[in-house]
């Protein structure tokens, strides 16, 4: 029996098993803007032990005849294999082919992109695996990300979002062995272009040549303005507000739709991204869907309709999706098959002036609540932070994060009060684990809104057993080695306010300070005290006051200085000078003693008098007068005796109590982590492994 032979067909198919080995008896394919294609092929074998494991991740290649005797091609991988049956001496296989770009999707990360442009960032994911079959066709720039993030989904969904948010879609070219994927944002990436007539299906004579025989025109309402806002909190006063209106001519065509995705921060993108949310809505303002067996036409194609009825629609199209239904004639049979039979096409369309935009139809992860992280910083800092207080963390699920100021954008930190200029505001410190939320669940928005204590970092007291202190307790930067603490003890009969000041402490109180303490206060200055008051000072003590000087002590008074006391005693162990500058005067109610242990001299300028009773000596100018009752010089008497002078000692003060003590924390640091290598895989050996992680069940978006 003669063996079949894929030679001189109108369709075949080549393997790594090469030509002859699987022979194809038909393939249905869809294809669509942005979206991987698949095409389904039905094979036909004389050996029936054609292992599927030799082929998964392989290439094929589809050749199919075209009406001028070229041939187009159909490459992708083999993304699964499957044995169907027999029929009659043929063994039944089936094969379902991909771009390489599908394979993506069986692979999934968690990652952080920064400072890089969506085009960018798919290229640098296209990199890790070696996808190289890549043609750029867009046009115009795109906006630079701050900050980006892969979080818990494939790559094919992770690329296909980004992509629809810059409106940037993709279609694939192919050619013998390969195919290529390409972007565009317009319809100048489309290179490929042809003329198509419409025949009816009654000019049967004309049926063998391409063409299309059923066209249906589509038209739907659609909104005719789009708006959206976004807030910039470095510029909170500033109007983020963008709108693109343009209805179209229908009635009720000025429905607006309005949006908060926040995800934006200047005009220019805002209002960028507004014409294209609006292009987006309105690109299938007006489709069509046709068939015919036009063996050229593919998604991503360009055709001129030809020859319809109403002139309206002879005009240029772009293909925005296609299904394909492809027939191989028996291969048991000799009869003559006409091939324009053996070919039919579905398709999708748009005017080629439209401005086709992809849908965002590829969901955006949701982080579920509060995740922790490690604030990190450049290496030798304690406290890494910005103008406005933002720090920088190492997510736990970053891999390729290193632990240091790249690790993540500067995110903001929640505070116990934000004012203009005033508020509180506590950074966190490399090291330290933080709680992060992200605003509606977006995890390009984090924001940290809470500390907790880990293994390294610790409370500063030991727990439980001082669970009834409160404190805010810091550590001195750099070095650790000092603190500053508030702190409350509420212990039972134990309660105390602590304050520590590793270096200063300073008050300043602008009217009242008022200060009631039940029983006692104590003072201790270990160098000197200055003290100010511009007013006056009053100080009532109800008992005793001790004071010790153990140097001078220096009191100067430029107004009066009055005391009063019960009972004064001064008492000198060297000398006590006093001088009055006009009078001195001493009353005692009953003695005056003065006594001089060598000399006692009293001096006037002008007089001296001394008068007791009726009798007094006065020495002056003139000369020296005594009067009395009866002067007795050298005539008997006796001189008058006092009581001396027995002055009381000083009693020493009792010394205060010191202030309780604390120590010092310790310093937080964190280890720098190494990325991952990159992934170094061929299409077989990567679809081998990413098949093996879909079997263990893991789950991917």
């Amino acid at each position: 029996m003669t063996e079949p032979t894929q030679k001189n067909r109108f369709l075949s198919v080549n393997t790594i098993l090469g030509s002859e080995k699987l022979l194809l008896r038909s393939m249905t394919g869809k294809e669509r803007l942005s979206s991987p294609f698949e095409y389904e092929l039905a094979l036909l074998s004389t050996d029936m032990t054609v292992a599927p494991d030799t082929l998964l991740g392989t290439a094929m290649t589809v050749a199919l005849t075209l009406s001028d005797n070229s041939r187009r091609f159909y490459h992708g991988y083999v993304s699964r294999f499957s044995f169907t049956g027999f029929q009659g001496r043929y063994a039944c296989y089936q094969a379902v082919l991909v771009p390489l770009l599908w394979f993506l999707s069986r692979s999934a990360d968690c990652r952080i992109f920064q400072s890089k442009t969506v085009p960018n960032i798919v290229k640098e994911i296209f990199e890790k695996y070696g996808l190289t079959d890549i043609a750029d066709r867009c046009s115009g720039s795109f906006r630079q990300w701050e900050y980006c993030v892969q979080y818990r989904e494939t790559d094919l969904n992770f690329i296909n979002r980004l992509l629809e948010h810059e409106g940037i879609y993709y279609f694939f070219e192919h050619v013998d062995g390969k195919h290529t994927l390409v972007f565009a944002n317009d319809s100048s990436a489309h290179s490929t272009e042809f003329t198509i007539p419409f025949y009816r299906e009654s000019a049967s004579w004309l049926r063998e040549l391409d063409h299309i025989d059923h066209w249906i025109v589509n038209k739907e309402v659609c909104s005719g303005a789009f708006v959206h806002k976004a807030f910039d909190f470095t510029v909170p006063k500033t109007s983020l507000l963008k709108t693109s209106n343009v209805p179209k001519e229908h009635a009720l065509a000025s429905m607006e739709v309005f949006d908060f995705p926040n995800d934006y921060t200047k005009a220019a993108e805002g209002q960028s991204y507004a014409k294209i949310r609006l292009e987006e809505l309105q690109t299938e303002y007006e489709t069509v869907q046709a068939t015919g067996n036009a063996r050229d036409l593919t998604c991503g194609a360009l055709f001129t309709l030809t020859d319809y009825p109403r002139d309206d629609q002879n005009r240029k199209y772009l293909i925005i999706g296609a299904s394909y239904v492809l027939q191989s004639n028996d291969f048991e049979s000799t009869a003559t098959v006409n091939e324009s039979e053996l070919f039919c096409i579905t398709l999708t369309a748009i005017d080629a002036q439209t401005s086709y935009r992809p849908p965002r139809i590829t969901p955006k992860p949701v982080v579920q609540g509060s995740q922790t992280a490690i604030v990190v910083g450049k290496s030798g800092e304690e406290i890494w932070t910005d103008v406005h207080g933002r720090v920088k963390v190492q997510f736990h699920w970053d891999r390729y994060g290193e632990s240091n100021e790249m690790s993540s954008c500067w995110i903001r930190v929640a505070q116990i009060w934000a004012g203009k200029g005033w508020g509180g505001i506590m950074t966190p410190r490399i090291g330290q684990e933080v709680i992060v939320d992200f605003l509606e669940g977006d995890p390009d928005q984090p924001i940290i809104t809470g500390r907790v204590y880990n293994g390294d970092c610790t409370p500063p007291y030991t727990l439980p057993d001082e669970a009834t202190k409160t404190t805010i307790k810091t550590s001195s930067s750099k070095g650790g080695a000092g603190f500053n603490e508030i702190r409350l003890e509420d212990k039972k009969d134990s309660e105390q306010i602590f304050i520590h000041a590793e270096k200063d402490y300073e008050t300043r109180v602008k009217h009242d300070a008022v200060t009631w303490i039940g029983n006692e206060q104590h003072l201790i200055v270990t160098k000197d005290q200055l003290e100010q008051i511009d007013g006056k000072q009053h100080l009532t003590i109800a008992s005793d006051q001790l004071e010790k000087v153990g140097g001078d002590k220096h009191l100067t008074v430029t107004a009066d200085y009055n005391q009063k006391v019960s009972s004064a005693s001064l008492n000198a162990t060297m000398n006590i000078l006093q001088k009055a500058g006009m009078k001195y005067a001493a009353d005692a109610g009953q003695e005056i003693h003065l006594k001089g242990g060598m000399n006692v001299v009293i001096e006037a300028g002008m007089m001296v008098t001394l008068k007791a009773s009726g009798s007094f000596v006065t020495v002056g100018p003139t000369g020296v007068t005594i009067s009395g009752p009866m002067v007795l010089i050298n005539s008997g008497g006796a001189a008058g005796a006092g009581s001396g002078c027995s002055p009381a000692s000083a009693t020493a003060p009792t010394k205060p109590r010191e202030a309780g003590e604390a120590t010092a924390g310790g310093v937080s640091t964190v280890t720098a982590q190494t990325p991952p290598p990159a992934p170094t895989v061929e299409s077989k050996t990567m679809v081998k492994a990413l098949e093996a992680a879909a079997e263990n069940g893991d789950a991917f978006l």
